[in-house]
């Protein structure tokens, strides 16, 4: 069955999402904030910005009206990136029936809460579903074999999602962990930046690696305290997640943790980027949900003293080899 769906955010991944669900028969309407830019994209038919040299078919819709994204539609898909999340959903408030099956697929953390949890305030919404895992957007829209998470309390809307986005090319599995499934999606993000800063400092695989093993340990640490299971952390959106990030070339938190290593200031690399490095903002959220929970994330915390106390990278790698020896596994 045919559904009309709407995809809030018109950046790579987002995209990539629409051009997968067009690819099943859905009718999608794109909607994107900046109206003249969505015109260029519907008149040219490629998201030069977001996801250049990706062909758009014709029949995907483009629209910059809100009323004409939302009207007599009940699917939507929010890819906002976190740090606009609020404000934009706003926009949508009293726009999307009460009933509509909402589903979102950032991977950050707004004032120490989950995404999902935003997007059940705004909207009024019962339940929102969540969708995570190892997924570049570049892969997606080429069609490369990807599999992802999604989860929900409500089981029932994470297979109604499940049956949207399936295909070949594009395995989903369900979970109702939705905790766990947000936490290690917006997390990991944090260690990639950490991984890239390794790349930046010229280290090699053994520290990578560490970084990946740890990080790990720091995800499974405060996604439990925060409500969420142990397992879903040896899953697609932990591990697999974790491993992807950290080690590609397409990866923007990585990228933006290399440069860091070698010696750009965050303003400089920001200033050059068209997408938004999640990892950036939430190494502070990140930083203070863990202080709130009382759990110990020190690559996080080395993180956010690089980006926002002007710590030198190097010494930061230093402190943590320098601390204290722990058992593995250990629990703080």
């Amino acid at each position: 069955m045919a559904h009309k769906i709407t995809i809030i955010g018109d950046g790579g991944w987002g995209t990539a999402l629409g051009l997968v669900l067009q690819r099943n028969g859905h009718r999608v309407c794109m909607w994107g904030h900046d109206a003249d830019y969505i015109r260029q994209v519907g008149e040219t038919g490629e998201n030069s910005r977001f996801l250049p040299g990706i062909p758009m078919p014709p029949d995907l819709c483009w629209t910059a009206d809100i009323d004409e994204a939302t009207g007599d539609c009940t699917t939507f898909v929010v890819a906002i990136p976190s740090k606009f999340y609020r404000p934009t959903l706003e926009r949508f408030t009293g726009k999307i029936p009460k009933t509509a099956a909402v589903i979102t697929v950032s991977k950050g953390l707004l004032d120490d809460r989950r995404l999902s949890e935003w997007c059940r305030e705004l909207l009024g919404l019962e339940q929102v579903a969540a969708l995570s895992g190892p997924s570049h957007a570049e892969e997606v829209a080429k069609g490369a074999p990807t599999a992802v998470t999604i989860a929900s309390p409500d089981h029932d809307l994470a297979e109604f999602f499940q049956q949207l986005f399936s295909q070949n090319h594009f395995r989903v599995y369900t979970s109702t962990d939705i905790v766990g499934v947000e936490l290690g999606g917006a997390l990991k993000n944090v260690i990639a930046i950490a991984a890239g800063i390794s790349d930046g400092l010229g280290f090699g695989d053994n520290t990578k690696a560490a970084l990946i093993t740890r990080g790990l340990a720091e995800l499974m640490r405060l996604g439990a305290a925060a409500g969420g299971q142990a397992e879903t952390f040896a899953g697609l959106s932990g591990v697999g997640d974790l491993i992807v990030t950290c080690g590609s070339k397409l990866s923007r938190n990585r990228g933006f943790g290399e440069r860091i290593g070698k010696g750009e200031s965050m303003e400089e690399i920001e200033a050059s980027m068209s997408m938004i490095a999640e990892g950036v903002f939430n190494a502070r959220t990140a930083r203070d949900l863990a202080r709130h929970l009382g759990v110990a994330v020190p690559i996080t915390e080395e993180v956010h003293a690089v980006l926002y106390e002007g710590k030198d990278p190097r010494q930061s790698l230093e402190d943590l080899l320098s601390r204290d020896p722990k058992p593995e596994p250990e629990h703080s």
